[in-house]
């Protein structure tokens, strides 16, 4: 049994990996800001799950959050940070305030979160710091500007970290997911290949956390196509990038 923070659990990857990781017996806090959901699940696990609503983009209210789980629980064995969100640039109206707010949602609320449970984390025998990115981190993608580079931040920054914090044996994971069937990507208007279930996307992130490993990515061809793509020549992929958002009026979002 592990003591975890689930952040985003309210809906899309980690409502599903939340009720995967309860039914494995683990206990769990639980942060969104549909407190709504939160409650609901808290109702079907009432011994397992500790609330944690809040705006995770606003620092207090995370530190909140850790207080609360250091009340309760003092020590954290796991972290996931999957909250998020993205929005669309039109370079026509470029709008930078756009990027500001999904680099808080994305970026800034993670860090909130990381500052709180680093010092929850170094109280387990095994603290494992997890981080879902995304798959558009390898390869510049038609309107993904604010969106790719929150996340290519949140790259950074974990795989930094991963270094930081191997002398305190605190294992750091970046999961990063291609597309995924979330309420978050229903709202796209292209087409997604390779789309994945959110169940089976989070049995396949719940499956490998054990093993704490450097990265989770998938679908496993997906990624593969993304990295060959990724190396080829920057005239190619403009030429490749300009054809997507020609034809298919592509707003990736894996």
């Amino acid at each position: 049994m592990k003591r975890i923070w689930l952040t985003g659990a309210s809906s899309g990857i980690g409502a599903a990996l939340a009720e995967i990781l309860l039914h494995q017996g683990h206990h769990l806090a639980v942060s969104a800001r549909n407190a709504g959901a939160l409650h609901a699940l808290a109702e079907r696990f009432p011994h397992q799950v500790l609330l944690a609503p809040g705006d995770l983009s606003d620092a207090e209210q995370v530190q909140a959050i850790g207080e609360r789980i250091t009340e309760h629980w003092g020590v954290l064995d796991t972290v996931i940070l999957n909250a998020g969100t993205c929005e669309y640039v039109d370079t026509r109206h470029f709008e930078a305030a756009m990027i500001e707010r999904v680099m808080r949602a994305n970026l800034f609320s993670a860090s909130y979160c990381i500052e709180a449970a680093l010092p929850l984390l170094r109280q387990s025998a095994q603290p494992h710091l997890v981080g879902v990115g995304s798959s558009v981190t390898y390869l510049p993608l038609p309107r993904a500007e604010a969106y790719g580079a929150s996340k290519a931040a949140m790259r950074y920054l974990f795989e930094t970290l991963r270094i930081d914090l191997a002398a305190e044996d605190i294992a750091v994971t970046l999961v990063s997911p291609g597309f995924v069937d979330t309420p978050l990507t229903q709202k796209n208007d292209f087409p997604m290949p390779m789309r994945w279930p959110v169940e089976k996307a989070a049995r396949h992130i719940a499956e490998r956390l054990d093993k704490r490993p450097y990265e989770i990515a998938f679908p496993g061809p997906f990624i593969a196509t993304l990295l060959l793509l990724a190396h080829l020549p920057k005239g190619l992929q403009l030429a490749l990038g300009k054809r997507m958002a020609r034809t298919s009026n592509a707003e990736p979002n894996p």
